[in-house]
């Protein structure tokens, strides 16, 4: 006798449809699970017999012979119990075979029946709707989750004797639908701009990087406000779209990271791991391949604290990723893709004491502790880098100032307005979201430079001897610049911002002759915002030494 139930297995973020073939036949009384079950997924058979009998189905003493295929697919974790738990009801000719074909079902099963919730719930629904099942049979615990796919019939099960009246007829369940939108609702309330007295050119810098997705590195000494800025920055970041909302959440889903209550993420994610991180933790991987801290900023902020003290292979292993906004890891049994198009908020100080060059500070560090402080940091990460601002301490006039800050729906409703105008630009362009994730190939098209930018972009490439990914990255700066100011092109005043904001030469940082020199920047090499006054264009002039 032979039942045929069909479960999910996880790749990456999506699932893969895994049928559970089960077979009674005469024999000593045996249970065994074929098709590369792992961990957890070994140990079901002791908790599926367990459950049946707890919950009152006699099963006859015959050998049970499971298979999970397809067999080149690892099986990890329990959500396979209860499709099983259900095949052997049906080999056993206690229920029928035909109901169990509508569905895709997943639940780890307790000794007692009960169903507990389970990870990658949301993937295993997606994979539901993509193969043309009318369902999803899940833990009550899960079900909201399944309920954001729609088009599907997601089945809400606490006990396993629900499933069994359900698919039999005798006590039919009310199927779950999302009602209203799924994004609605009040913000979550993010910590304030305002609370952070001064800094107008790191605040500016931040509003830009915002308004076109785009990395930032500051540098500074400690306590110029560096890492209490980067916290406020998703209070400044456009609301999620629901394609962006879902992606998150399948990440955190596979992670088991929802809340109880929490059905979808609607906040974009912030995530500061320490610097003790691994690469693995970055990326993901590992012995039981998860994502990793990359991925689960996708779509928000990754902010890197002290970034020379991360491990170098640990920086290193952020290239490929920042460049192609995916993680491909390759194992010896599958291949794995995880999303990570993040933004990358970095900090860090001047030297490891954190006042080399800072005005009344007084470094004591040799200098050759300097530059192997500053080499951590590679040239091609720093290539990957669209703006660096150097951070300078917090001047008296700004704390003792009574006037309040702008706060942060000041700045988000410039950002939004133009990542609205960037929306408008890439609507046939699934999963391009912003300019930081436009593609090469289109920037002839979207970029149109007035003949002073085109000017002063040859002039940064030449003199500079700029690689060809900064001379991409600049000019997708420069259109967001325009973008925020409301420009029907790329202007000049763009162009300098988005040069400047490339031009933090460590090397002329280093070489300055005197410390505490706060101008010891050449022109090019250094950002300075600052707010326009009577409410005029703002730009990112140079220091004049």
């Amino acid at each position: 006798m032979l039942a045929r139930v069909r479960s999910g297995a996880l790749m990456g973020i999506d699932a893969v449809v895994v049928e559970c073939e089960v077979d009674m036949a005469l024999g000593l009384p045996y249970f065994n699970v074929v098709g590369l079950p792992e961990g957890a997924a070994r140990e079901s058979k002791v908790r599926v017999v367990s459950a049946l009998k707890n919950a009152g189905f006699d099963l006859p003493q015959k050998r049970i012979t499971v298979n999970l295929a397809p067999a080149e697919i690892r099986k990890e974790g329990a959500a396979f119990e209860l499709p099983i738990a259900l095949g052997v009801l049906a080999a056993a000719r206690l229920m029928e075979e035909e109901p169990l074909e509508r569905y895709l079902f997943g639940g780890e099963l307790s000794l007692d029946g009960s169903i507990k919730a389970i990870k990658g719930v949301l993937p295993l629904a997606v994979a539901a709707r993509n193969g043309g099942f009318q369902g999803v049979m899940v833990p009550a615990a899960n079900a909201a989750e399944a309920a954001l796919v729609e088009g599907l019939q997601v089945l809400s099960v606490a006990h396993l004797k629900e499933a069994v009246g359900h698919l039999t007829g005798k006590a039919p369940l009310t199927p779950l639908t999302r009602t209203g939108s799924a994004l609605s609702g009040p913000r979550t309330v993010a910590a304030d701009m305002a609370d952070v007295r001064g800094q107008p050119e790191l605040k500016l810098a931040l509003e830009l990087a915002a308004a076109g997705g785009h990395n930032i590195l500051m540098a500074g000494p400690p306590g110029s406000g560096k890492t209490m800025l980067a916290r406020r920055l998703p209070g400044i970041l456009p609301e999620m779209t629901f394609d962006e909302a879902l992606e998150v959440t399948k990440v955190y889903s596979i992670q088991g990271l929802l809340g109880d209550e929490q059905a979808l993420i609607r906040e974009r994610p912030f995530r500061a791991p320490h610097h003790t991180l691994s690469d693995a933790g970055l990326v993901g991987g590992g012995p039981t391949a998860r994502p990793g801290e990359l991925s689960l900023a996708h779509h928000g902020v990754l902010f890197l604290d002290e970034l020379p003290e991360f491990r170098k292979n640990v920086l290193e292993v952020l290239r490929q990723p920042l460049e192609e906004g995916a993680i491909h890891l390759a194992r010896a049994t599958q291949h794995i893709t995880y999303p990570c198009r993040v933004m990358l908020v970095a900090a860090m100080n001047p030297c490891p004491c954190g006042y080399f060059n800072v005005p009344g500070g007084k470094c004591e560090c040799p200098e050759h502790r300097v530059f192997a402080y500053h080499e951590r940091i590679s040239g091609p990460l720093l290539d990957r880098i669209d703006i660096t601002v150097q951070t300078r301490p917090v001047e008296y006039h700004h704390l003792a100032e009574k006037n309040q800050e702008l706060p942060s729906h000041y700045y988000r409703q410039r950002v939004e307005a133009a990542r609205e105008r960037q929306r408008a630009r890439f609507h046939d362009m699934p999963g391009v979201y912003c300019n930081a994730q436009m593609p090469s190939h289109l920037l002839r098209r979207y970029c149109v430079l007035s003949p002073r930018a085109e000017k002063a972009l040859e002039t940064a490439v030449t003199h500079f001897g700029l690689s060809a990914r900064a001379h991409d990255r600049i000019l997708k700066l420069a259109l967001t610049r325009s973008d925020l100011e409301g420009h029907g092109r790329i202007e000049a005043v763009d162009m300098q911002l988005a040069v400047d904001c490339r031009m933090l030469d460590r090397r002329g940082w280093l070489h300055a002759n005197t410390r505490g020199a706060v101008n010891a920047l050449p022109r090019a090499s250094t950002v300075r915002l600052q707010a326009a006054e009577n409410g005029g264009s703002r730009g990112f002039p140079a220091d004049k030494g």
